[in-house]
């Protein structure tokens, strides 16, 4: 029986990261995906030795990066003795292939990396059937005889067909362990459909955004109960829910999984049936960071995301956090070149024509507004449900 686990490194790995700079992407832009690649590897368990980078608009389809960027790349590796090499971007069968015949060592895809720090993080049966599924879907099309051959089942008839090669057998224990997984999501789900049904009459709020924005620690202060809340990317893989009563107004508060740009395909298909927190949600908060200098960028990464699982249409409140470490005079500001905008200025702008709230977590700021305007909401899908209602206490 093949079975993947979760890298779990004993020592710190020394890594290089790979990256390209494509055509359109400013200095800002390329700092923090190459920061984020860096906090991925950090939170896998690796350490960052060097970045190499290259402009450069299509990847070379062969390794990735120009033959000449590829030598560096091999000179270092061979001679500081690198445990792994780490490209920002998804690669091919044959990309990886032959990164690991010529760089002979280690070779992650940022798709892989992802998939790696979520096994880490799944703690319950649902979320680590999830991550396991989407490793197998990510593993399938990448099986060639050059990967490490995997090991099977021992005994059974009909395992191997006669004239069958390792790769056929290896394809179809994977496409075997692909359906069994399948099947233990659907009983999984059904069991929380019914629990859902047990609470369908309940206004919904889920806390939805980028990684590593604040949602935990948020969702701690709301609830007043304690909730993992780390400084670490996918900190939250399971989603928490938790019964709150404001003003005799119970409501549903969910925090869900952080987003983030180039999120693996198969991640967001087996988290479907956990994202079903958000599409059954009557309200998001959409929680940004806004001590990031790509916000921005973020923000239109998770608006993007929530059109792919279908709650796009949702009533959404902009939770700006962060505002302690908001400062509109950074280098390479990407707010308004030349004319860096003030955080009154900002709010502004955001507060014409939709609802947001600009709090700090950590430092407690405006909590009591995002309260207030929260409350309002809860109101109104409350009484939309329970005309009429009299909350407790009235």
């Amino acid at each position: 029986m093949i079975e993947i686990k979760p890298h779990q490194p004993t020592k710190k790995e020394s890594a290089v990261l790979v990256a390209l700079i494509y055509r359109n992407q400013g200095d800002h832009e390329v700092n923090e995906h190459i920061e984020e690649l860096k906090e991925l590897a950090r939170t896998s368990g690796a350490d960052s030795v060097k970045v190499f980078t290259q402009k450069q608009n299509v990847p070379d389809h062969r390794t990735y990066v120009g033959s000449g960027k590829y030598q560096d790349i091999k000179e270092f590796v061979e001679e500081n003795k690198i445990d792994t090499v780490i490209f920002n971007d998804d690669l091919s069968p044959a990309q990886v292939r032959n990164l690991e015949q010529g760089l002979k060592c280690k070779i992650l895809d940022r798709s892989l990396l992802i998939l790696n720090i979520f096994s880490m993080r799944a703690k319950t049966a649902q979320a680590k059937t999830q991550v396991e599924l989407a490793q197998y879907e990510y593993l399938l099309p990448r099986l060639t005889r050059m990967w490490t051959h995997l090991s099977k089942q021992k005994g059974g008839i009909g395992m191997r067909g006669p004239g069958e090669t390792e790769l056929e057998t290896d394809r179809r224990i994977v496409r075997d362990k692909i359906s069994l997984l399948k099947k233990k999501l659907e009983k999984i789900e059904k069991q929380n459909l019914t629990q859902r049904k047990n609470r369908d009459r309940m206004v919904r709020v889920a806390l939805v955004g980028y990684t590593n924005v604040g949602k935990s620690t948020i969702m701690r202060l709301l609830s007043k109960e304690k909730v993992l809340a780390e400084n670490k990317l996918f900190a939250t893989v399971d989603s928490t829910v938790r019964k709150i009563v404001y003003e005799g107004f119970p409501f549903l508060l969910t925090d869900t999984v952080g987003f983030i740009r180039k999120l693996p395909t198969t991640l967001i298909e087996s988290f479907k049936s956990t994202l079903n927190e958000v599409r059954e949600s009557d309200v998001l908060l959409h929680v940004i960071d806004l001590s990031n200098p790509n916000y921005e960028e973020q923000m239109e990464t998770v608006d993007k995301t929530l059109v792919e699982i279908g709650a796009g249409d949702k009533k959404v409140i902009r939770v700006f956090n962060k505002v302690d470490a908001y400062n509109p005079d950074l280098e390479d500001n990407p707010f308004d070149e030349g004319s860096p905008m003030s955080l009154g200025d900002l709010k502004k702008s955001y507060l014409n024509g939709s609802m947001a709230v600009f709090i700090s977590a950590t430092q407690k700021i405006n909590i009591e507004e995002l309260r207030s305007v929260l409350l309002d909401e809860v109101k109104d899908f409350h009484y939309s449900i329970f005309p009429n209602y009299l909350p407790s206490g009235a």
